[in-house]
């Protein structure tokens, strides 16, 4: 008799452990657990006494307890099992004295589950509970991180691995992987410390099914966010970002603007003794952010980016989005930054292409190149007007591809001989524009010039897109 008690409190603590202890540790909704605890007595039921069978289910979510009534009835001849019983036998299982018709109702409790059921049924209905939690779980997961796409997330770092690291938040598990670390960011020996990242993206297909959740403290919008923390008028909306250009690690441009002409943005964002950027520059593995405020005159705003530099002059082209500026011979260093870093930011913060000219840079004749061209073709290109290196550099591209002789694989060889001359690079998107030119084009409809400046100046760099 100890051992069927002890048998039967086993079986008991496996369905209440099944059902109580998970939805309490896995935040899962009773009522919601309630019902998935029925469908699976249902099933375990219709597996022991058939899919026709007659039955009451009963859950007790605060005492942990399971009831089920199964009602059959009685007759002379059973003729169908799963709904029927013979009167003898339920005389048999009853003290009570029942008569042909009545209904016989048999009662399971976790007391005698087992017996009922045996240990093969309900370890399946256990197996087949959990997989449903799990899936609930994971559901839950996704809807609760889906919404928060885009927001700063303080977790716990437990696991540091080659190539990614491995946060909790919440007993979530939540990835950074490795491009989206902060270069040079080590976190060795930094576990169970807590760290700020952006929840960059949700997908629902991780490692068994689970939602994959991907940090990022390398994106543009994790700056944005920190600025939005650490800054009440960001995050009032008195000040805006409008546009971003980042180096993780090492250096940030951020242009804003205020919406209250009372309130400086950039002074507002650096705080009081730097006491605001200051914060987000730690956060950030000291990478240097520079403030520009905005501009709607493109002159104007990409000057400004180019900063610390100082500009000469700026021409800029709409249709082509590029714009070439004219430096002094002391200021080129600043414009260009460490690696090209300033002109490069200043590039995507903008939106243009910007090309640097150095102030008073030489030009040379195009009867320096005659023998390359061709007799031809170089008095074809001097009744154009074009006297000069730079000039041919400079005129419109579909003029000179509808010059006798001219070929868009020799007008490349050409425009790389003379860039090699004045030791530049080629730019990609002109290069684009050459492939991509089609002679049937009126020429009165092509707006694009490859005009890079109307003074005859040195240029030192070409496209930083």
């Amino acid at each position: 008799m100890a051992k069927a008690k002890e048998k039967a409190r086993g079986d008991k603590k496996m369905i209440i452990e099944a059902f109580t202890e998970m939805a309490k540790e896995r935040n899962i909704d009773r009522d919601l657990l309630q019902g998935i605890l029925e469908e699976t007595l249902s099933q375990l039921i219709k597996k022991k006494y058939g899919a026709n069978a007659n039955s009451d289910i009963i859950v007790n979510m605060d005492k942990g307890d399971i009831e089920i009534y199964l009602t059959k009835k009685v007759v002379e001849t059973v003729e169908d099992r799963e709904t029927e019983i013979s009167l003898k036998e339920a005389r048999e299982k009853s003290d009570e004295e029942y008569e042909i018709g009545d209904e016989f109702i048999e009662e399971i409790t976790l007391d005698n589950i087992g017996e009922n059921f045996g240990r093969r049924l309900i370890t399946l209905a256990s197996q087949g509970l959990n997989q449903r939690i799990r899936d609930i779980e994971k559901e839950n997961i996704y809807n609760e991180y889906i919404d928060r796409v885009g927001e700063i997330l303080v977790g716990e770092i437990y696991q540091i691995r080659r190539n990614d690291i491995l946060v909790l938040h919440n007993k979530v598990e939540l990835r950074l992987p490795r491009e989206e670390q902060i270069p040079n960011e080590t976190f060795k020996g930094k576990k169970n410390q807590t760290i700020k990242a952006l929840l960059k993206e949700v997908r629902r297909t991780g490692s068994g099914g689970v939602p994959e959740l991907i940090l990022s403290r390398a994106s543009d919008e994790f700056l944005a966010k920190l600025f939005e923390v650490e800054i009440p008028e960001i995050y009032d909306g008195i000040i805006k970002i409008k546009a971003i250009a980042r180096d993780p690690g090492e250096r940030s441009k951020v242009a804003v603007m205020s919406t209250d002409d009372r309130v400086d943005p950039v002074g507002a964002c650096v705080g009081m003794k730097g006491i605001r950027i200051h914060s987000i520059v730690r956060e950030l593995n000291n990478e240097n952010i520079d403030l520009i405020e905005y501009s709607d005159n493109p002159k104007t705003f990409i000057a400004k980016a180019l900063l610390p530099a100082k500009i000469k002059e700026i021409t800029i082209s709409e249709e082509t989005r590029t714009a070439t500026v004219v430096v002094s011979e002391d200021q080129v260093p600043l414009a260009i930054g460490k690696n090209g870093q300033n002109v490069r930011l200043a590039s995507k913060l903008t939106g243009y292409s910007i090309t640097l000219i150095k102030e008073g840079g030489e030009d040379i004749e195009l009867s320096e190149f005659k023998e390359e061209l061709g007799t031809a073709l170089y008095q074809e290109l001097k009744s154009l007007g074009i006297e000069t290196a730079r000039e041919f550099l400079e005129y419109d591209i579909g003029e000179l591809l509808n010059v006798k002789g001219m070929t868009k694989d020799f007008l490349i060889e050409m425009r790389g001989i003379i860039l090699a001359e004045f030791d530049e690079a080629e730019s990609e998107e002109i290069l684009e524009r050459i492939r991509n030119y089609e002679k049937e084009e009126n020429k009165e409809n092509s707006t694009e010039k490859d005009t890079v400046s109307d003074d005859k100046n040195d240029e030192i760099i070409v496209d930083f897109e």
